[in-house]
């Protein structure tokens, strides 16, 4: 699929783990040289093995304070979002558990360990592309700037804020002053925490919208844009390959399936036609010689070529989809069942990559499915990093959230002292249930 970093293999080591591989030791030695002979210390920081490019230059938050009130309003809207979002994503993990013991399903891609991790280029759902990276950057960029935000409006101080590196970048971050941050209690701290995946999650509602509405604006049309062609069949023997666009059949124009179906209607099996294509830009002629149809497929008389045409019409039809319900859990689902079940979805794919079959479809302006594509992946990411930091879970917000919810909670009655072990506790069950999540498929699955 076009806009895929393309597999690399060297004998037996797979090429995703020898990219890998590859780009750890880059950075590496330049991490080892740069911490060694301290360069630039006041823009290049170290946490651990984690390079942090840095600046204190963010005066700008400031100008956050005089919208206080609205922004107060806002972060508490959001806790109580988190909240919501925490609880919901909890049960959703342990219902997982209880699928997965009690069904025991197939070990599928997304079991493999280069899958869990969101890289994209090597995870094989999320491509190497621009519309990939654009999304994934601004979903950093609104978390971490949420929560310099909600730092200023609490009177907390933003120290620096930067971009973390671990080969690529991982995440963006803001320092906020420790003492003032220590100092600040309940509500205001949990807003705080919260400010980032409210940032994520109403952008990730907002962009999924766009998608829906953008998409009301592409026109199907009746262009005949050959999907696939069956094995051993006419088309197939002669060279036409899929992703290609018949122009003319005898040397006569054609512009729709209808135009195709006129011509060859009149045919008769062992009848020889000369197709003319056009595949990624590139024309060629093949001349076919017409086979029955299969039995199993029509009782037609005609001559038959062998291929499959893309249903524009029918696939905006399937669009209609986003705008029920269920439309928002069907985008998430997309990047992850092109892949796995493309019988089914690959009509989507046109919202997650540059696909051939955009020649099928009228837009109102260029870069129109590019559009579709940053929006489709920053709604994607956001979302996902919104619902995952959500998790009560310390490091992740939720958790920062949850321990400082139990704290207000247990000080009030005396017992504080208490409780660092209920939110350590809570924190450890997830990590359980999350390494249960990815253990438990393969477990079950092991050669007995």
């Amino acid at each position: 699929m076009a806009g895929v970093v393309p597999p690399i293999t060297m004998g037996s080591v797979p090429g995703w783990v020898l990219l890998i591989m590859l780009l750890v030791l880059a950075y590496a030695l330049a991490a080892y040289y740069i911490h060694r002979n301290r360069l630039w210390p006041d823009y290049i920081t170290f946490y651990g093995p984690f390079m942090a490019i840095k600046t204190g230059k963010v005066g700008f938050f400031d100008r956050a304070i005089r919208f206080s009130t609205f922004l107060r309003a806002y972060g508490t809207i959001g806790v109580a979002m988190v909240v919501i979002v925490s609880v919901l994503m909890t049960l959703m993990l342990f219902f997982a558990i209880q699928n997965i013991i009690v069904q025991h399903p197939a070990l599928t891609q997304a079991n493999e360990l280069k899958n869990v991790l969101a890289i994209p280029g090597v995870n094989d759902f999320i491509p190497f592309t621009f519309a990939v990276w654009a999304g994934l950057l601004l979903t950093i960029v609104v978390h971490e700037f949420g929560h310099a935000v909600l730092c200023r409006v609490e009177s907390i101080r933003v120290r620096s804020m930067g971009i973390l590196l671990a080969v690529i970048p991982i995440g963006a971050f803001v320092e906020p002053d420790e003492e003032d941050q220590e100092r600040t209690k309940g509500l205001a701290k949990m807003r705080m925490f919260g400010a980032g995946i409210t940032n994520n999650i109403l952008l990730g509602l907002l962009c999924f919208a766009l998608v829906v509405f953008l998409l009301g604006f592409a026109v199907p049309t009746q262009t005949p844009f050959i999907s696939s062609v069956y094995k051993d069949m006419p088309a197939n023997q002669a060279g036409v390959v899929p992703f290609s666009v018949i122009r003319e059949i005898n040397n006569v124009p054609v512009t729709t399936r209808d135009d195709v179906a006129t011509v060859l209607n009149a045919t008769k099996p062992g009848d020889q036609i000369t197709l003319l294509v056009e595949n990624k830009g590139v024309a060629s002629r093949h001349t076919l010689t017409l086979s029955a149809w299969p039995a199993e497929m029509s009782n037609r008389t005609s001559g038959f070529m062998g291929v499959t045409y893309y249903d524009a019409p029918a696939t905006k039809q399937q669009f209609e989809i986003f705008r029920e319900p269920v439309g928002i859990i069907v985008l998430l689902a997309i990047p992850i069942y092109t892949i796995t079940d493309p019988g089914s979805w690959s009509q989507f794919s046109l919202l997650i990559i540059d696909s051939a079959e955009s020649v099928v479809w009228q837009v109102p302006f260029a870069q129109y499915w590019t559009l579709i594509q940053i929006l489709f992946w920053c709604g994607w990411f956001n979302l996902v990093v919104g619902t995952f930091n959500a998790l009560p879970l310390v490091p992740l917000d939720g958790g920062y959230i949850l321990r400082e919810g139990v704290e207000r909670v247990m000080d009030r009655r005396g017992l504080l002292k208490y409780a660092a072990y209920i939110s350590g506790a809570v924190s450890y069950l997830m990590i359980a249930v999350l390494l249960a999540i990815i253990v438990l498929p393969l477990m079950l699955n092991a050669p007995k």
